[in-house]
C-alpha cells in the first residue's frame, strides 16, 4: 500500500515507565526506545503487561511513573490531533457503532487529516479505497460491520488504521480471529507498508515464531518488565523462552526465513502416539 508520501522519522520512547490499573502496578520502571521505520514486536506470557505497555505508548493510559515521549516531548502534553496524525492504534477489542458500514468505518480513519470542519475530500476517498484494497475488503465496503465474520471485521479495522496514514502504527494482536493464511497476509501487508512507506510498526503478538520472522526489533516481556530486546537472532534463545514463558524449548533456524524458530519440548517427545502405540525406545503393552 502506498499513499504518495514517506513516513517521517519519529522517536517514540518510554522512560522509567510505570503503568497501573486501579492502583495495581502492571508495568514497572520500564525503558524502551522504539526504532524508527522498523517493525517492533512485543511478546510475552499472558498478563505480562504487553497490551498495557502498548496502551501506555499510545497515550490511552496515563503513567503513574515516568513518561512516554514523542520526539522528546511528553506525549500527554501534546495536542490530541497532533498525536493522531503521527500515531495510529488498533486495540485488541475495537467496537464499531451499530449499523455502520465498512466504508464509513474505514473513512473515520481520515478524521485527523480533515481539519476542524471535518470536510471529506476526493483524496480521502482515494486513501480509503486503497486501504480497503490492501486488506482485501473492498467488496465489503457497503456491508454493515456487524454482519461480518470475525476475520473480516479484523481486516476492516486494519483498513481503518491504514486509512489514518500514520507514521507510527500500533497494533494489539492484529492477527486475532484470523486463520493462518490471513495471519500471514496481514503480517505481509504490514511489512509491505513498512518497506514502501517507512511506517514504524509496533505490535503485540502471541505467536513467537511469527514474531521472530516479522520483527526487526523483538521485545520480550515478563512480569511487567523487559527481559531482553533487540534483533530476534540475537535475543531469542532457549534461556529467554524459559525466563519469559517458563517453557523448555529448542531454538533452531526457521527453514523458510532463517529467523529463530522456537520448538517447545513439552512433556512428550518423539513421534505423536496414542497410549497403546509403540514409541521409539519403548515397547508396546502387548509386546
Amino acid at each position: 500500500m502506498t499513499t504518495g508520501r514517506r513516513a517521517a522519522r519519529h522517536e517514540l520512547c518510554a522512560r522509567a515507565l510505570g503503568l497501573a490499573y486501579d492502583g495495581a502496578a502492571v508495568v514497572h520502571d520500564l525503558d524502551l526506545a522504539l526504532p524508527s521505520r522498523r517493525i517492533t514486536v512485543i511478546v510475552g506470557a499472558n498478563a505480562c503487561g504487553k497490551s498495557t505497555l502498548l496502551r501506555g505508548i499510545a497515550r490511552i493510559m496515563r503513567p503513574v511513573a515516568g513518561a512516554v515521549t514523542l520526539d522528546g516531548r511528553d506525549i500527554h502534553r501534546l495536542p490530541t490531533r497532533e498525536v493522531a496524525t503521527v500515531l495510529g492504534l488498533l486495540p485488541q477489542h475495537p467496537h464499531a457503532p451499530d449499523g455502520i458500514t465498512v466504508a464509513d468505518l474505514v473513512g473515520r480513519g481520515r478524521h485527523p487529516h480533515q481539519g476542524w470542519l471535518s470536510l471529506h475530500s476526493s483524496d480521502d476517498d482515494l486513501v480509503v479505497a486503497e486501504a480497503l484494497r490492501a486488506t482485501s475488503t473492498l467488496d465489503l465496503a457497503h456491508r454493515r460491520v456487524d454482519e461480518l465474520s470475525g476475520g473480516q471485521r479484523q481486516r476492516v479495522w486494519i483498513a481503518m488504521a491504514l486509512a489514518q496514514d500514520p507514521d507510527i502504527l500500533l497494533l494489539d494482536e492484529p492477527t486475532s480471529f484470523l486463520d493462518v493464511a490471513h495471519q500471514i497476509e496481514v503480517l505481509d501487508l504490514l511489512t509491505e507498508l513498512n518497506h514502501t512507506r517507512g511506517t514504524s510498526v509496533v505490535m503485540v503478538l502471541h505467536d513467537l515464531n511469527l514474531a521472530a520472522r516479522y520483527a526487526d526489533h523483538l521485545v520480550v516481556m515478563a512480569a511487567g518488565r523487559i527481559v531482553t530486546a533487540g534483533e530476534p537472532g540475537a535475543v531469542l534463545s532457549a534461556g529467554t523462552v524459559r525466563a519469559a514463558f517458563g517453557l523448555e524449548a529448542l531454538v533452531v533456524e526457521d527453514p523458510v526465513s532463517g529467523s529463530p524458530m522456537v520448538v517447545p519440548r513439552g512433556r512428550f517427545h518423539g513421534a505423536r502416539a496414542g497410549p497403546h502405540s509403540a514409541q521409539p525406545g519403548r515397547t508396546s503393552p502387548d509386546s
